[in-house]
Parts: structure tokens; sequence; C-alpha cells
């Protein structure tokens, strides 16, 4: 009896830690399931049905550079006084692109995503709320040869720097007609109701045309924006804390594993599967729910993925490493 019952506790603690099952099949009710009964602090759901593990591995389209280009490393001297939560979206209240969820569609962009929404932000928090514009993801995909690949992935600090070398124009989301070049990929849906059309087969990266959408009062070249500089922001968490709370939200990449795609709420802690593949997301934020340190993230899935859009994932650990390659900028003027 006792031989069965120290049996029955060692595979309780395992199954707790997520060591006992590391190998659940992605977007599988048993990975649901399994997350959902060993009360970690999170909650899994149905994300993404009917599609098979390719799509979502496809999204994942931050990659790592074989160049190994970096940014330079910005460093805030002072760190104190750093608040025990912190939103973008609180502080900066005349900026309502902070708010937004935007989607990438059927396209491993990203990494292109990512850049523009912080850039987005800082363009307006750094102006004072004067300037509102979107920063196109569609320009920096489909235009930035060094940045990688356009939909089937690229690269963090290239994105950046290029922002700072070369500008890009203003474009909303698809079918917006916002901006000099909107999205061309439609939205769709990452989840099983919603008001969009169902995620489908991937899609191409578009070509990249320097030309501004028909009745636009500006062209290509007026409309650029340009970075003043571009860095990257080392794996301490005062650091990029300070960061955020100074200068407004910044782009990160993480190792999506088999079970954050089935997110819903709670705080992201990697339980079981192996990975998928590199994804990058704007972090705007930082908290703290259950007892649990959290960074607050928004996804570039539409907001009826995961937590209307954002997800909130452990802090303090380089869960999944996410705080290993944070890259930021400031806006010219």
């Amino acid at each position: 009896m006792k031989a069965s019952l120290i049996v029955i506790t060692l595979f309780a603690v395992f199954s707790a830690q997520g060591a006992y099952f590391p190998n659940h099949q992605p977007l599988s009710q048993d990975l649901i399931d399994y997350v959902n009964l060993v009360s970690t602090s999170w909650k899994a759901g149905t994300n993404f049905a009917g599609l098979p593990v390719s799509y979502v591995k496809y999204l994942c389209g931050a990659l790592e550079d074989p160049n190994h280009f970096q940014l330079p490393i910005h460093v805030h001297e002072d760190t104190s006084d750093l608040p025990k939560s912190f939103d973008s979206r609180d502080k900066w209240r005349m900026c309502p692109s902070i708010r937004e969820i935007r989607d990438q569609g059927s396209c491993g962009s990203c990494w292109s995503f990512g850049a523009v929404e912080s850039i987005t932000d800082r363009i307006c928090i750094h102006s004072n709320g004067k300037v509102k514009v979107h920063i196109s993801a569609e320009d920096l995909m489909t235009c930035c040869t060094s940045c990688g690949m356009g939909c089937n992935g690229g690269f963090l600090p290239q994105a950046w720097h290029y922002w700072v070398n070369n500008g890009i124009v203003t474009g909303g989301q698809y079918h917006s007609h916002k901006g000099c070049q909107p999205y061309e990929i439609p939205k769709c849906e990452h989840h099983v109701k919603g008001p969009f059309k169902a995620c489908g087969k991937e899609l191409p990266t578009p070509k990249c045309s320097q030309k501004c959408q028909p009745g636009y009062n500006k062209t290509f070249n007026q409309d650029k924006h340009f970075g003043k500089k571009s860095y990257s922001i080392t794996n301490n968490i005062q650091q990029i804390q300070k960061e955020i709370m100074m200068n407004g939200p910044v782009e990160a990449a993480f190792t999506v594993y088999a079970d954050f795609p089935s997110y819903k709420s709670g705080v992201y802690q990697h339980t079981t599967g192996g990975p998928l593949g590199g994804h990058a997301v704007k972090i705007l934020g930082w908290g703290t729910e259950n007892n649990t340190p959290y960074w607050l993230i928004a996804n570039s899935w539409n907001p009826t993925w995961g937590d209307k859009g954002y997800f909130k994932i452990i802090r303090g650990k380089d869960e999944c490493g996410i705080e290993s390659s944070i890259v930021a900028g400031m806006p010219k003027y």
C-alpha cells in the first residue's frame, strides 16, 4: 500500500510539473485537458480548430539571423522605483494604437507586426499624442530584403535597423484603407467562431510596391517615417521594465511550444509539448496575478485569440526566451 501511494504521489508531482507527458500533440484535446488538469497558472482551450499544426508553425516567423546581426545595447542607469504593475494603455491614454490588436493573417509576418506595432505606439508617445499614424506592416514585410523572407519569417533587429536607415510608410490593417500601404493579407479566424473567415492555407508574400494606395495624399517617399536610433535591451528584468515605462512598448521574440496556441487565460508558462518555432510579439506592461509575476503582451492573431488578443507570460524566468530578444528604438522628428 505504501509503495502504491508513493508511485501515485510521484505521478502527481511529475504531472504537475509538465514533465511526465512532455509530448502532447499541438491543438489536441488531450493537451488542453492536461493543461487544465495539472492546475498550472493558466488555462487552455480550443484555438485554430480544424487547422493543421503546420499552419501554426507557419505563423511563427521570428527567425535566428544566420549573420548574427545585433543592435547596440541600451542601458538605463537608474532602474529604481519601478512599480509593481504597469500598463502602457493606462499611462499613454492619448495613444489608441497601444490598445489595438492586429492580425497577421495566414502569413509568418509576426516579426514585422511586433516591430510596427511598437514603432506606431512610440511615435504617438514621443510626439505627446500629436502624431497618430499606423506604421505599415506591409511595407516593412515586403520591402525589407535584409529583414528576412516576408511571410516565411524575418529578423527582429534588422526590422528596427531598417526603420532607421530606410524609413517605413504608414498603413493600417487589411481593408482599412488607412495610410499609404494597408496590409494586403486578409484577417482570419484563429479560433472556433468569430467575425472573420476561417484561416486557410498559408499565403505567399506580396510583392514590394513603392507606391501608395490610389487616392492617398502623399507619395511613397513623402510618407516615410524614420527612426532616430534602434537598440536592444539586455536580458535584465529591471532594464526591460524601465525601457517600457520610459519609452513605450517593445518587441520581443520567444519560442512557441505545443501548448501555447491553446492559451486562453492566466499566466502562461510552458507545461507540455515540444517547440514549434519562434514568434514575435509586443510587450506593453507587467504585473502579478495570483502571486505569479507576468509580462503583459499583445499578440497578432486578432482579438478572438487568447485573452481578447492578449496573453500573459511568467516574468523573471526568461520563460521560452521572452526576456532574451528585446528590441526597440526611438522615432526621428
